[in-house]
């Protein structure tokens, strides 16, 4: 005989899923406090990746971050940053080198920062080197950047059995879901491929599963027309930055957007070559005396041309204002 299971019971009896979950509607009416920067459009809290050649100054970017969130200073000469407690993990350096490259960074007099904790060696993640930036965390009033310099000295040794992109992907998150969990900025420097691509991320070195645990990756790049600092996150507007290294000082300073400084520095190396020649020169010409491509010439040449920067002769050539294209014998040479 069939029993009949009342409509109520049967619905009571339906399995619930055990992961936590919450609805739309639920979320709709909660509020979350700002993402706070620690390096005003470039470092948020969670997890940072600085990527760049060996050599190239990354240790310096990452000590200048450290000290200017130690004293609440300007970063790259003029990003202000909020004060707070700094562990900078200098795990490729000494005390002397550390002294060294404050004392080049830091004016005469000045009282160096007790918010910034340095220390030249720290565990493996998989071992102990999470629970000693955990243990960190809680000793200090107002944690707000983890650095880690460089990635490979934390690393967990990989098998070679391990999938490349799974294998990246786990050693990060831990990491990440501490920065994220606590609201650090954790930065870990590491390093780029030797050959290039065409997505900056992808010259990451590693798998995508880096980039991909990570909130923020930056990367600096040296090419022809000078160094940049590319970024791409969840939390922060894509960037590319012309930089500079004040060798002097030992800190990196922002000139401005790149595609705007790379374009001013073209029509100076333009208008140089133009001054230079003394006569009329084609798109081509210009190419081959500066270096720049064609169509970057091309498209330059023009935008100058419509500012008044230089004047347009015909069939295609360009001179400076004020040059003369007519000879003593009254022949127009701009043909």
């Amino acid at each position: 005989m069939t029993t009949l299971v009342p409509l109520d019971s049967a619905r009571a009896k339906k399995a619930k899923p055990t992961f936590a979950g919450y609805t739309a509607h639920e979320l709709q009416r909660k509020s979350f406090p700002p993402l706070r920067y620690v390096v005003p459009g470039y470092i948020v809290e969670g997890l940072t990746i600085l990527a760049g050649r060996p050599k190239l100054g990354k240790s310096w970017m990452t000590l200048d971050w450290a000290l200017s969130v130690a004293c609440g200073g300007p970063a790259f000469g003029s990003v202000m940053c909020e004060e707070g407690d700094v562990l900078y993990a200098a795990l490729e350096d000494n005390e002397r080198r550390m002294q060294r490259r404050i004392e080049q960074m830091l004016p005469e007099g000045l009282y160096w920062p007790s918010r910034l904790t340095i220390t030249h060696s720290l565990p493996r993640l998989d071992e102990a080197g999470l629970a000693e930036l955990e243990t960190w965390r809680q000793s200090v009033d107002s944690p707000r950047l983890v650095a880690i310099d460089t990635f490979a000295k934390v690393r967990p040794i990989r098998r070679s059995s391990d999938n490349a992109y799974d294998a990246d992907y786990a050693v990060l998150v831990p990491l990440q879901e501490w920065a994220a969990d606590n609201g650090i900025a954790v930065v870990i420097v590491h390093h780029q491929r030797k050959m290039d691509a065409e997505d900056p991320l992808d010259s990451v070195s590693g798998s995508t599963g880096l980039t991909g645990a990570a909130d923020t990756t930056l990367v600096l790049s040296r090419k022809s027309d000078g160094v940049t600092l590319y970024g791409r996150g969840r939390d922060i507007e894509e960037i590319e930055t012309a930089m500079k290294l004040d060798q002097s000082r030992g800190q990196w300073l922002v000139l401005g957007n790149a595609e705007d400084v790379r374009r001013s520095d073209e029509r100076k190396q333009l208008l140089a070559a133009l001054q230079e020649a003394g006569g009329a020169l084609g798109p081509r010409d210009l190419a081959d005396v500066t270096g720049i491509s064609y169509d970057n010439v091309r498209q330059t040449l023009v935008r100058m041309a419509r500012a008044g920067e230089i004047e347009k002769t015909g069939r295609g050539k360009y001179v400076t204002l004020g040059y003369s294209t007519t000879c003593h014998n009254g022949h127009d040479h701009r043909k």
